[in-house]
């Protein structure tokens, strides 16, 4: 029996690790699955060996007093890899944590995968020398990332990204309002405070303070604040004293029924805003973090935009207010302008299509080039070059 351990650390890496089992079972049946995540691959048939979000932390003010809590989920991770020994180790995103077991493991029986490739092109690009050895397959998910990650002898595959089979644009309008009973002059619009208790405690006050001014202008406004899985309670306690109680959506589903009541959306920054583009929701993007990470990024950043939308676009597709434009009158006086300009929103939509057409998988759907990606490392070197080939060439 091939036995495969996955760890995930967020939200999205959940769903990502969930996918690709599903993907992988219809391949192999006789896949045994263990490792670290949240609900979605629970139904795929992991029991997590600790909670997820223990890892799902951001920025130096997060991770700092975490260290020790880090260091025993560590250990407990590399133990029981050396128990298992399973076939495959697939690291999915959180590089802080995933790096660090990669490294520890080493190289030997277990073939390691990282999915997700680390960002270093955007900033920190000298952190690339220190990958090589670190895994024997990197499963890109943007385009352009093989060519930055080839002549590193990193072994890149671009698989294509999984937002395409996420189903964001098959949301129902009419499904959304009629659960939510909402007026037919009902302005709903979506605010993406994360899936982090951190970026959540640092947005919600400046969105309650935007909705305060949205308000009086759009007197038919209704927030909508879908909700990551493990945060439910920091949401609803940081949205306690809005002006207009938010309707708190959870699940894909919902998710996705709201984006397509949506008439435009106010987003922190990651894959939110590929899910948003896909639904055709016009949008701003905002984020704030702490003010040493933001001046550490400013000085080692090596792309013009934060949005992953406006860096394959390779221009100001969406509006990007950071930091100190993090603010309720700039984000209310731009999502006014998406919601009032007509020729905004459909330049909007358009640069959409285009985006989303540069992530298509080189062939099938991203999970299934992700699962035959990973199990090809099964096979005997000399039967497996011509796929690594393959998908590298793409």
């Amino acid at each position: 029996m091939t036995k495969i351990f996955i760890l995930a650390g967020e939200a999205s890496g959940d769903l990502l690790g969930a996918r690709t089992m599903a993907a992988l079972k219809r391949l192999r049946p006789d896949i045994e699955f263990l490792g670290i995540g949240g609900e979605q691959m629970a139904r795929e048939g992991i029991i997590s060996l600790f909670p997820m979000h223990d890892l799902a932390l951001l920025g130096l003010a997060e991770i700092l007093p975490n260290i020790p809590n880090l260091r025993r989920r560590l250990r407990q991770t590399l133990a029981t890899i050396h128990a298992e020994s399973p076939d495959i180790l697939l690291t999915i995103d959180i590089p802080g944590f995933a790096l660090r077991v990669l490294r520890a493991l080493g190289p030997g029986k277990t073939k390691r995968v990282h999915y997700v490739a680390p960002q270093v092109w955007a900033w920190r690009e000298s952190r690339v020398k220190k990958y090589p050895g670190l895994w024997e397959e990197l499963l890109c998910l943007l385009p352009f990332e093989p060519d930055f990650f080839a002549p590193h002898g990193l072994h890149p595959v671009f698989t294509g990204h999984p937002v395409l089979e996420s189903g964001a644009d098959q949301g129902d309008e009419a499904r959304f309002r009629a659960t939510h009973n909402l007026p037919a002059n009902a302005v709903p619009v979506i605010f993406m405070l994360g899936s982090r208790r951190g970026e959540i405690s640092r947005l919600a006050p400046v969105f309650r303070d935007t909705l305060s001014l949205l308000k009086p202008q759009i007197p038919n406004l209704v927030p909508v604040l879908p909700v990551a899985q493990g945060v439910d309670d920091t949401v609803r306690a940081a949205t306690q004293d809005w002006p207009v109680r938010p309707l708190l959506v959870h699940g894909a589903g919902a998710r996705y029924d709201a984006f397509a009541a949506a008439h435009a959306a106010l987003t922190k920054s990651g894959t939110s805003t590929l899910e948003l583009a896909m639904a055709g929701v016009p949008m701003a993007l905002t984020y704030r973090v702490n003010p040493l990470s933001a001046w550490l990024f400013r000085r080692m950043a090596k792309v013009k935009y934060v949005g992953i939308v406006n860096i394959l676009a390779g221009r100001a597709l969406v509006p990007e207010l950071l930091q100190q434009d993090c603010t309720p009158p700039k984000l209310a006086a731009t999502l006014l302008t998406l919601l009032g300009n007509d020729s905004t929103r459909a330049a909007q939509r358009q640069g959409y299509r285009e985006v989303l057409a540069s992530l298509r998988a080189p062939e099938g759907t991203p999970s299934e080039a992700a699962a035959k990606a990973i199990l090809a490392l099964l096979a005997p070197p000399e039967r497996r070059a011509p796929s690594r080939q393959l998908h590298n060439s793409q």
